[in-house]
């Protein structure tokens, strides 16, 4: 079945372009020209990626990729513009879009994003786990098993194990899935922000609340919620959180009355939990009431039947994406990468994957391909290619030249900040 493009924007000739080249592409094209046909659109029809520019005559692009992602979360929004800025960038991007690209662009350029969105669509969408451990397998039995059920499940696992991916997996083989799944990274957002990112607020609520905005609970209402990274969460949030889980009703913040709600919801942490009970960090009550179900990934290091298995899996991935004919990974490379402690786990096999495709000029990956990883070469084995700021160089620039010089891409490629990329470029003058 041919993959649905939504386009949208405001300018005809852009739009009839677009939808000309991904027609020959072999997908099949909407167009609209407002933001607001643009949602009547997503919501009446199967849509599995969208392109909106960011100007539009009615709302504005961030504004549908708001009420798009709303609707239907799954969904991956490339936002184009003519007018960009690093700031507006970074703001899109902590929205939920899956990439922001400069006018005038290329239509190749575009077609690898579409590309790398339907992949990343597959994946994640389809909760596809990749192992054949028998203690993961073992865990995604019971997973599927519990799925069916409205028990609150608390997952634990280093970083990067998959803690997201197992929830969605949990999500996608219950009776919720056709409802939304939201996540909250509950480390990643400041306290006085959280209580609103969850419960929402009213209009006037605190200063610079110029309209009633809903939090994720109502969002999430008879879906399910993540709640990643919960022993984060403040004393004072936690106690609000546990009058939830008992009473199924949440409090905006400047409301005046409660809302009931339905929802399922799924908690992870990578923490010692019960280390945080007794230091008096994390209330052993809430976790009583989120432990219902208890799963816990075990680390890459202790499965190393699936490192041959993923970096199959990652190689191919990513050089499709990339366009770049990688065919295999010789044996000598698989051992050296079982060696590896793999402190960043999945995430981070996929990282070093991601980048030695990008980095190699040959058809296999070999022990040479990692060199530029010191934690995964040792170099009393292999003979560092060049120095480390070299290699940085060439990572950078090899990453621009992918993305076609999309530092907010880039950035994401290298697992880096665009501050941080952009600092790199103003010591490396010759890149910028």
């Amino acid at each position: 079945m041919k993959k649905h493009i939504l386009v949208i924007d405001d300018d005809k000739n852009m739009r009839l372009a677009l939808s000309e080249a991904l027609s020959k592409s072999h997908y099949m094209v909407s167009l609209a020209g407002s933001g607001l046909e643009a949602i009547k659109k997503s919501k009446n029809n199967h849509i599995d990626v969208v392109i909106c520019d960011v100007k539009l005559p009615d709302i504005d692009g961030i504004s549908v990729l708001d009420r798009i992602k709303k609707e239907k979360p799954a969904i991956p929004v490339i936002l184009i513009t003519g007018y960009g800025t690093i700031e507006n960038a970074v703001e899109a991007m902590k929205k939920g879009a899956f990439d922001y690209v400069l006018k005038p662009f290329p239509i190749e350029s575009i077609e690898r994003i579409i590309n790398k969105a339907l992949n990343i669509t597959i994946d994640r969408g389809h909760s596809k786990i990749i192992t054949q451990d028998k203690k993961m397998l073992d865990l995604l039995n019971m997973a599927k098993n519990i799925a069916k059920t409205k028990a609150t499940v608390f997952i634990q696992g280093e970083s990067g194990t998959g803690k997201e991916l197992l929830a969605r997996y949990i999500h996608n083989h219950s009776q919720r899935r056709e409802k939304p799944f939201m996540a909250v990274n509950c480390a990643a957002i400041p306290e006085n922000l959280l209580e609103s990112e969850l419960f929402g607020y009213e209009k006037g609520a605190f200063t610079g609340a110029m309209k009633r905005k809903l939090g994720k609970f109502e969002l999430a209402n008879h879906g399910t919620l993540l709640l990643d990274e919960v022993t984060e969460m403040k004393p004072t949030l936690q106690a609000k959180l546990l009058r939830v889980l008992q009473e199924s009703q949440i409090d905006r913040v400047g409301g005046e009355s409660s809302i009931s709600v339905d929802v399922r919801i799924i908690a992870t942490t990578n923490q010692d939990v019960y280390k945080m009970i007794e230091q008096g960090k994390f209330r052993e009550d809430l976790f009583f009431r989120l432990n219902v179900i208890s799963l816990k990934i075990p680390p890459l290091r202790k499965r190393p039947s699936d490192i041959e298995l993923l970096s199959k899996y990652f190689l191919e991935k990513y050089s499709t994406i990339s366009e770049k004919k990688v065919t295999g990974i010789s044996e000598e490379a698989i051992k050296l990468l079982k060696k590896r402690k793999w402190k960043g786990n999945v995430r981070e096999l996929e990282n070093a994957i991601e980048r030695a495709v990008l980095l190699t000029q040959k058809s296999v990956l070999t022990p040479e391909d990692f060199s530029f990883d010191r934690d995964i070469c040792n170099e009393t084995i292999y003979e560092p290619l060049s120095s480390l700021k070299e290699m940085e160089k060439k990572l950078i620039a090899q990453a621009l030249k992918e993305t076609e010089g999309n530092r907010t891409r880039a950035a994401k490629i290298l697992g880096i900040s665009v501050r941080t990329l952009r600092n790199k470029l103003n010591e490396y003058k010759d890149l910028a």
